[in-house]
């Protein structure tokens, strides 16, 4: 009886247990991982998918027409672990017929979490409060000191009322949120009906809103969508958060509004780059909240998500239907 020849999987990452469990007792596959927490040097991450049936691989790997041609005809399948696929070259992918599986829905809940703390966060000026506690300016109650901006009675605009835009507004709404905006690429009446949102332009939401959340993928058409002119648009006592991609922000231009108090404060999960270096500009200013990019990092969030991940690739080296596949 011929030995069945098993199939190369390349990890990119250590990935959470019930993924990298599920990979373990594949019986058809031959995994080989990247055993670290820190990012995979180029030169490893080439020569690990030299041959490789398929890939799983995380939002820092770029899986561009080069490394494509690294891994050669072998390479069936790529599974991403994340939503977001930005990272990857997909019409070179589509090109070659390699299927892509990613990690919808399953971290919808816990970004809205993350985003609903940081916009709180950012707004009551709680990282400025904590220091003021630990340095010794903490000297008696003060009328003035440390006030923030509320939600009740607010407006609150959303880039992209997709699922993780809904779950924040869903979440926001029993603050006394008076109203909410939305834009995006078409109006969906349907998702916006549970919370009256209005379907509005770039501008109109930029100048009317209390506090704007950016949840949209990153495109060529949201590439720095969020930049000088929009800011200039927002109102001097707006609140910024952004949780999507770093690039729909143009971060030179956010230092200026933050600094020229052309708008209050901001909280950023997602930068370019990323990591942020530490003597970014940024980073100086106490009106400015920035976290690294943890949207997803609850423990349940990401052991779904790396079992999801796993599966994808699996059925995709096997021919079924992924969980989670990317039409593309």
């Amino acid at each position: 009886m011929r030995p069945v020849r098993l199939m190369k999987v390349f990890v990119t990452r250590r990935i959470p247990p019930e993924g990298r469990a599920a990979l373990a007792q594949a019986p058809d596959c031959e995994v080989e991982q990247w055993d670290s927490d820190e990012p995979i040097p180029n030169k490893e991450l080439e020569r690990g998918v030299a041959g490789a049936h398929g890939l799983l691989c995380l939002l820092s790997e770029r899986v561009d027409e080069k490394l494509l041609n690294t891994a050669g005809p072998n390479l069936k399948v790529i599974s991403t672990l994340s939503v977001g696929v930005d990272h990857l070259a997909l019409d070179e992918i589509k090109k070659r017929g390699i299927r892509v599986g990613y990690t919808p829905d399953v971290l919808t809940d816990s970004t809205a979490e993350l985003a609903v703390s940081l916009l709180l966060t950012t707004c009551r000026r709680l990282p400025e409060a904590i220091e003021e506690v630990k340095n010794g300016g903490w000297t008696s109650w003060k009328p003035l000191w440390l006030c923030g901006y509320g939600l009740t009675g607010s407006t609150v605009g959303i880039i992209g009322l997709g699922r993780i835009g809904q779950a924040i507004a869903r979440r926001l709404k029993p603050f006394g949120v008076q109203r909410f905006v939305y834009t995006g690429r078409q109006p969906k009446p349907q998702e916006a009906a549970e919370f009256q949102a209005e379907f509005v332009s770039t501008p109109q939401l930029a100048a009317e809103s209390d506090f704007i959340v950016v949840t949209c993928s990153l495109t060529p058409a949201t590439k720095g969508l969020c930049n000088k002119d929009f800011f200039q648009q927002m109102k001097k006592t707006a609140v910024f958060v952004n949780i999507s991609r770093g690039d729909v922000v143009n971060q030179d231009d956010l230092y200026q509004a933050l600094t020229s108090g052309q708008i209050a404060a901001a909280g950023l999960d997602v930068t370019t780059p990323e990591p942020l270096p530490t003597n970014h500009p940024l980073l100086t200013l106490k009106n400015c909240v920035i976290l690294p990019h943890i949207g997803s990092a609850t423990h349940g969030t990401r052991n779904i998500m790396s079992l999801l991940a796993a599966n994808n690739l699996l059925a995709g080296l096997r021919g079924e239907p992924m969980p989670s596949e990317l039409q593309l």
